[in-house]
């Protein structure tokens, strides 16, 4: 089975500290360091997040765990006692030692008490096959904390109601939605959808897309903020919404 491991090296490229054997038979999908602190995600059926303490680099220790469904892809600094985690849902599988991902899950971890960390909110978009380049590339996301702003590309499969009908986890989802999320986000209130963001003007063309998205020109995949408008940039063009409502203020096509 694999194993995980930290180490700690020296100025000298030496090793000076380990943490060795973590959570066996699953795999690392996420770490952040933040101040004398790592956090780690691994998964195999479900999410264990680890704190890991590094106040001695020579000793580093595992100070506190949290068993959760799903994973983390990336994980962000949201202060010094909570981090964002975001990656996808899981639902175990029904023969077999693993467990099927869903659709993306997004959650706020409350780590002040590092012995014992916390979820605090979370939230499931999609169903399995629902993707966003946040999962593989950090520039994809927008966040402000001081604006309580958190946004992302992203595409939304959704299963039919007869795949509901069976129960399984491994059934794929058809996309129903190309864009950005735009939400509010609090330690209070956790994520609150503020609204969505388009580049798709004519809603067929995720029927003619099949199972799979594949439209350059109106996929969008960066979106950032300049004074009280989010733009948003695809292949094709560039569009300006309002930062509060969320409503297109205008857009820009590229030549072809």
């Amino acid at each position: 089975p694999s194993t995980n491991n930290l180490y700690v090296l020296n100025l000298s490229l030496e090793q000076a500290g380990k943490v060795e054997d973590i959570a066996p038979g699953e795999q690392i999908y996420s770490v952040r360091f933040m101040g004398d602190r790592a956090y780690m995600v691994t998964f195999k059926k479900i999410d264990p997040f680890f704190v890991i303490g590094l106040e001695d680099p020579r000793n580093p220790k595992i100070l506190g765990k949290l068993k959760i469904p799903g994973y983390s892809d990336y994980l962000h600094p949201y202060d010094d006692d909570h981090v964002i985690g975001f990656g996808k849902d899981a639902e175990e599988a029904k023969t077999g030692n693993f467990a099927w991902y869903q659709g993306i899950k997004m959650a706020m971890f409350d780590v002040s008490d590092v012995a014992n960390p916390k979820q605090m909110h979370s939230v499931v978009i999609g169903d399995r096959g629902t993707d966003s380049p946040l999962l593989h590339n950090h520039k994809a996301l927008l966040f402000e904390k001081d604006r309580n702003l958190f946004a992302f590309p992203v595409t939304i499969n959704k299963i039919s109601d007869e795949q509901k009908k069976t129960n399984d986890g491994s059934a794929y989802g058809s996309p129903v939605f190309q864009g950005a999320y735009v939400y509010d986000l609090t330690l209070k209130d956790g994520f609150k959808l503020r609204g969505t963001i388009t580049h798709v003007d004519d809603p067929s063309i995720y029927q003619k897309s099949g199972d799979y998205w594949y439209s350059p020109a109106s996929t969008i995949e960066r979106i950032v903020r300049a004074g009280t408008s989010l733009f948003t940039i695809s292949q094709g063009g560039v569009r300006a919404h309002g930062e509060v409502d969320v409503k297109e203020q205008g857009k820009m096509m590229f030549s072809k």
